[in-house]
């Protein structure tokens, strides 16, 4: 399967970026899967950027599997994985509202057949988020966002993951947070073929 990894961090050395992509990236080349990298702050973001949207869409055209990743900013993601959702996800490309009367339409989405995984870390802890603010993160994402493009599905829940109170935890949590990112991809992509597990013995 073709996999796509959008990464919406703009520090190199940031845990989304050094932590996660890199685990994501590094599980697929042990694998040889066959995948792309979407690097929203390392590419060229000035208007007119209709080619890089372009480019873009191609991108999730191809991919059979998406895999995104950023940080929680004021309660969204990072203004450039923000404008990805914006300028990339459009009606017509990844959805359309069908009437059902003159004034109540329904998003059908384009996407469906895509599978997605999120990961979003953020600097508060889980309790304020999850109690006061009702988990409005998550929430908005996958009934704001994903449900319009990809469907309503109970994945788009359980497979959009939230790492909690990043840049405070320790570094065993730190490595806590990357093996679930190795057994998610594990389910995803299978186990680690034996010849390539000897390779890396050896290499080791």
């Amino acid at each position: 399967m073709k996999n796509l990894i959008v990464i919406g961090h703009p520090d190199i050395n940031s845990f989304c970026y050094n932590g996660i992509f890199k685990t994501i990236k590094n599980e697929m080349e042990i694998r040889n899967e066959e995948f792309e990298v979407i690097d929203l702050y390392r590419d060229k973001f000035t208007r007119p950027r209709d080619k890089v949207i372009k480019k873009y869409q191609d991108l999730v055209t191809w991919t059979d599997r998406i895999y995104i990743i950023s940080p929680v900013w004021w309660f969204r993601l990072t203004p450039r994985m923000e404008i990805f959702f914006d300028e990339v996800f459009t009606p017509g490309f990844a959805y359309q509202f069908i009437n059902i009367t003159k004034t109540y339409a329904y998003p059908k989405p384009f996407l469906k057949n895509k599978k997605l995984r999120t990961y979003v870390t953020h600097g508060a802890p889980a309790l304020p988020v999850l109690t006061l603010y009702v988990n409005s993160v998550k929430l908005r994402l996958v009934m704001g966002v994903y449900s319009f493009v990809f469907g309503w599905k109970l994945s788009l829940f359980t497979k959009t993951r939230q790492f909690w109170s990043v840049p405070f935890v320790s570094e065993k949590k730190r490595k806590k947070y990357l093996k679930t990112v190795i057994n998610d991809l594990k389910r995803d992509l299978g186990p680690i073929p034996k010849k390539q597990e000897k390779t890396l013995s050896v290499e080791a």
